[in-house]
């Protein structure tokens, strides 16, 4: 097989490049999350439900999945810097539908477009890693991922402030400013990097086909990604809705606001990058799925007071930021050649896990209040738990 890491390659991978690399991922994949402090907004600016509004955050990363799926395995036999530079001014594009959308049925196609374009962090990942040292691999997987979890926790202070004070139609326009300038910068500053397969398009389906089955510890990261993610995506989707609530009586910019809180996890990613490259990424799942664990039982048991739910957003971003990174870590070793198939098929099932997870949320709070939010939190990680268990027992599968 042919090694197409760092060391062969002979590019040293500069620390200012993994910081661009950081904060690119984190400005682009802020766009699939803009919406979720500005479901009220949005619902009472169309005259829908709760539910009805939370189908917008899940066709957002449905849209994310499926851009994924169709874009992400052109990484391999495509030149990687114009695929990302494309990718952004058709983000541009999206955003702009969203800043025109006139009615529920608009905002939510143009919703499922934003999360189709935005699949820019998942093409820079795979590049961080392939020009890395494989040694320093978690930790510059780490680091640039510190960059996209940022991104996801800053996009819902910048959404909720900028939202409750000029309208959340402010939000996607001012996105789609950073898309283009983005795209600009990107295409002076990344490196060139070449095509690493010869297959047709076509093949590179089967080929994931074939590697899905042939590597069960991608179809255990898999799974491990989208249980992290769904119930990470179940509690910021619901949490608008509860300080909404008479219990806090807060709006848009205080839902917001929390994304800061949850920096906290997102600023330890190298930290845990380098445990998993001293230790074992498995270490590490283990480790983040406890932190998860511990989330929920600070949401059900104190989830009404504020302090409470500042200490569960901090042990929540840190769990699946952990997992996150450990189970990247452990995908991104497998195979070379294959590495922008393989972050497929980890990140369409992470996404698929978030976007479930959104409509749920919506789904229980609708339904069953906040502690059927929590509910739902603590049944992904018991999932996530008997599914470990079970390969351990048969790693042969």
């Amino acid at each position: 097989m042919k090694n197409i890491d760092a060391e062969q390659n002979h590019f040293e991978l500069r620390s200012s490049l993994v910081l661009i690399m950081a904060i690119a991922s984190g400005i682009t994949v802020a766009n699939l999350y803009y919406s979720q402090p500005l479901l009220v907004e949005i619902a009472e600016s169309f005259h829908v439900t709760q539910v009805s509004v939370g189908i917008v955050a899940m066709l957002t990363q449905i849209g994310y999945a499926l851009g994924m799926l169709s874009i992400l395995p052109l990484a391999d036999i495509k030149e990687k810097r114009f695929l990302i530079v494309f990718m952004l001014l058709c983000s541009a594009c999206a955003l702009l539908a969203m800043y025109f959308s006139f009615n529920i049925t608009v905002i939510s196609i143009a919703s499922f477009a934003v999360g189709f374009t935005s699949v820019v962090p998942q093409l820079i990942v795979p590049f961080a890693a392939q020009l890395a040292n494989p040694q320093e691999r978690g930790k510059i997987i780490g680091t640039v991922m510190s960059g996209l979890f940022i991104g996801i926790l800053v996009s819902r202070t910048f959404s909720g402030l900028v939202g409750e004070y000029w309208g959340w139609r402010s939000v996607y326009l001012i996105a789609a400013v950073l898309m283009i300038i983005l795209a600009v910068f990107l295409s002076k500053l990344l490196p060139l990097c070449p095509p690493t397969s010869s297959m047709k398009y076509q093949e590179l389906f089967k080929s994931m086909v074939s590697l899905t089955k042939g590597l069960p510890v991608l179809r255990e990261a898999s799974l491990n990604g989208a249980l992290m993610f769904a119930s990470f995506s179940a509690f910021w989707t619901s949490l608008v809705f509860l300080l909404e609530s008479s219990h806090y009586n807060m709006g848009a910019d205080a839902a917001g606001l929390f994304g800061l809180v949850g920096v906290t996890g997102a600023m330890a990613a190298p930290i845990v990058g380098r445990i998993a490259d001293k230790r074992s990424p498995k270490f590490t799942v283990v480790i983040g799925m406890i932190s998860v664990t511990m989330a929920y039982i600070c949401f059900i048991t104190l989830g009404f007071k504020l302090w409470g739910l500042i200490i569960g957003v901090v042990f929540l971003d840190l769990g699946v930021q952990s997992c996150q990174i450990s189970n990247q870590a452990r995908v991104h070793s497998l195979n070379d050649e294959a590495r922008n198939r393989l972050n497929t098929v980890y990140m369409v099932s992470y996404f698929s896990g978030g976007a479930l997870g959104s409509y749920l949320g919506s789904y229980s709070y609708a339904h069953f209040g906040w502690y059927g939010v929590c509910s739902l939190g603590l049944l992904t990680q018991l999932i996530a738990f008997i599914a470990l268990k079970t390969y351990k027992a048969k790693p042969h599968i």
